[in-house]
C-alpha cells in the first residue's frame, strides 16, 4: 500500500482501471466458456432426444428393424425389460448395453448420462440419453449416444483464444488509457507548473485555465479566485502595516522631539506644560493602538459581544453632553435597545469627534425609533464628503484631499471602526447630505 501511494496519480488510475478491466474480462471469458459449453451440451441433448423419439415412434408402430439407420457418429440401442439388446444402430454393440444396470436404474426418462467414450468404442466423452417406449407390460428403453468430443475441443479452443487474446487486449487498452489519462491530466500538470512558477515569483498570480468546461476548468477558476483573494488580502495587509507604521511614527516622533528638546531646557522650564504635551501624544498613541487592536481582532474573527438592555435616547444624550457644541434632539420617550454599551459608545464618540472636527458652526445628533430599527443620525454643517468617496472613506487609513480629511487628530480609522462595530450589532451605516454638510445615519435592529 505504501508503494502504491508513491506512484503518480496517472499510474494509480491506470493500475486501478487495468485491474478492473482484467477482472471484468476474466469473469466475462469464464462466463462465455461456461455458457457456450452448456448451450452445446443442450444442443447435443436435444438432437439425441429427437433421435430417441423417432425410434420410439417405430416401436409404437411395431415396425422396429433390428438395425436402425441413424446419422454417422450416433449410436442407438433398444433394450427390453430383461436388459437384452433387441435393436441397435450399425455401430452400436449387439450384446452389452451402453449403460450398466446401476446407471440405467439411476437414469430418469428423458435425461442424459455422461460416460467415457472408450466403453462404446468412441473417443472422448459420450452423452447417453434414455427414452422409454412400448406398452407398459413390455417397456423398452431407447439409448442414444452422441460424442461430446467436438464440444470439448471447441470450448478448449475458445478458452485458449481468450487466454491469448485477453492479455493483448488489456495491453492495448492500457496503452490507450495511459495516453488518455495523460491528456486528461495535462491541465492538472499545467496547474502544478503554474503554481510552482507563482511560488517562485517567476509569473503573475494566475493559473492557466483549460478550455474544457469540466472539473479541472472549475478547479482552475476556483484556485484563481482564491489567489485573487489572497493577493487582495496580502495587499490590504501590506497597506495596513505601512499605514499603521506611518500613523504610529507621528506621535512617537513628536514625543522623541519633545524629550530631546527637554534635555537642553534650563531648570526653570515649565515642566507641567511639557508633561501635558507628552500626555496628549501618549493618549493619541494609545487610542491608535486600541483602534488597531480592535480591527486586528475583527479580522481574526475574535469578537466578543455582551449585549445589555439600554435606553438608546438616554445613552446618546449622555454622550452628547460631553460636547459643548453638539445639539441633541431628545425623542421624549425611552428607546429600549439590546446593545454592547462600550461598542455603541465608541460608535457615537467616533461620529461626534468627526462631526465636531469638521463642523463650521453646529452639530446635531438625533435618536429615533422606526418600524423595525433604531436610528442614530449625526449631522454637521462642514464641507461634507463627495458622493463618489462616501464608500471609500469606510476603508482603513483613508484620507481625502479636501478640507474634511486634513485634520491633525484623525488617523483614518474612525469610520472603519464605526462600520465594524455596527456590523456586530447587525446594523448599517450610510452617509448622506445634510444641506449643507454631512449626515451619518446608523441603523440598529431593535432586537440584536
Amino acid at each position: 500500500m505504501a508503494r502504491l501511494k508513491e506512484l503518480s496519480l496517472r499510474a494509480r488510475l491506470l493500475l486501478v482501471s487495468a485491474t478492473g478491466l482484467v477482472l471484468g474480462l476474466a469473469a466475462g471469458g469464464a462466463l462465455l466458456v461456461l455458457v457456450l459449453g452448456y448451450a452445446q451440451i443442450r444442443s447435443v441433448h436435444s438432437e439425441s432426444m429427437a433421435t430417441a423419439r423417432g425410434v420410439a415412434a417405430l416401436i409404437g408402430q411395431n415396425s422396429l428393424p433390428p438395425i436402425i439407420g441413424v446419422e454417422p457418429g450416433v449410436q442407438v440401442q433398444v433394450i427390453d425389460a430383461r436388459g437384452a439388446v433387441v435393436a441397435r444402430s450399425r455401430t452400436a454393440g449387439a450384446l452389452t448395453p451402453m449403460l450398466t444396470p446401476d446407471e440405467l436404474t439411476g437414469l430418469r426418462d428423458g435425461h442424459g448420462q455422461k460416460i467415457p467414450g472408450y466403453r462404446i468404442g468412441d473417443e472422448g466423452d459420450v452423452r447417453v440419453v434414455q427414452v422409454t417406449a412400448g406398452p407398459p407390460s413390455a417397456p423398452m428403453r431407447i439409448l442414444v449416444a452422441r460424442s461430446t468430443e467436438q464440444i470439448t475441443q471447441s470450448v478448449h479452443v475458445l478458452a485458449i483464444s481468450l487466454l491469448i487474446g485477453f492479455p493483448l487486449l488489456v495491453v492495448l487498452l492500457a496503452a490507450g488509457q495511459w495516453r488518455a489519462l495523460g491528456a486528461a491530466l495535462r491541465p492538472v500538470d499545467a496547474l502544478r507548473s503554474g503554481a510552482e512558477e507563482i511560488t517562485g515569483g517567476t509569473r503573475a498570480g494566475r493559473l492557466p485555465v483549460p478550455d474544457s468546461k469540466d472539473e479541472v476548468h472549475r478547479l482552475a477558476v476556483t484556485l484563481n479566485d482564491m489567489l485573487h483573494r489572497l493577493d487582495a488580502a496580502r495587499a490590504r495587509q501590506r497597506a495596513f502595516v505601512a499605514d499603521a507604521a506611518h500613523e504610529l511614527r507621528s506621535p512617537l516622533t513628536n514625543m522623541r522631539t519633545e524629550l530631546e528638546v527637554a534635555q537642553h531646557l534650563p531648570d526653570d522650564t515649565d515642566w507641567p506644560e511639557l508633561a501635558d504635551d507628552l500626555l496628549a501624544d501618549v493618549q493619541r498613541l494609545s487610542r491608535l493602538v486600541d483602534d488597531l487592536l480592535l480591527l486586528a481582532r475583527s479580522d481574526e474573527g475574535v469578537v466578543t459581544t455582551r449585549l445589555e438592555e439600554i435606553d438608546l435616547a438616554q445613552f446618546v444624550g449622555e454622550a452628547a453632553e460631553r460636547y459643548p457644541d453638539v445639539e441633541f434632539d431628545d425623542p421624549g420617550e425611552p428607546l429600549p435597545a439590546m446593545a454592547e454599551p462600550d461598542a455603541l459608545a465608541r460608535v457615537v464618540t467616533n461620529l461626534l469627534d468627526n462631526a465636531v472636527r469638521h463642523k463650521r458652526s453646529r452639530v446635531r445628533i438625533t435618536a429615533a425609533a422606526e418600524r423595525d430599527d433604531l436610528v442614530i443620525v449625526v449631522a454637521d454643517d462642514g464641507p461634507g464628503i463627495p458622493a463618489a468617496d462616501r464608500e471609500r472613506v469606510f476603508q482603513r487609513f483613508t484620507r481625502l484631499d479636501d478640507a474634511r480629511a486634513r485634520d491633525a487628530g484623525g488617523s483614518g480609522l474612525g469610520l472603519a471602526i464605526v462600520r465594524e462595530l455596527v456590523r456586530r450589532h447587525r446594523g448599517s451605516v450610510t452617509l448622506g447630505d445634510a444641506h449643507p454638510g454631512l449626515s451619518v445615519e446608523v441603523r440598529l435592529p431593535k432586537s440584536c
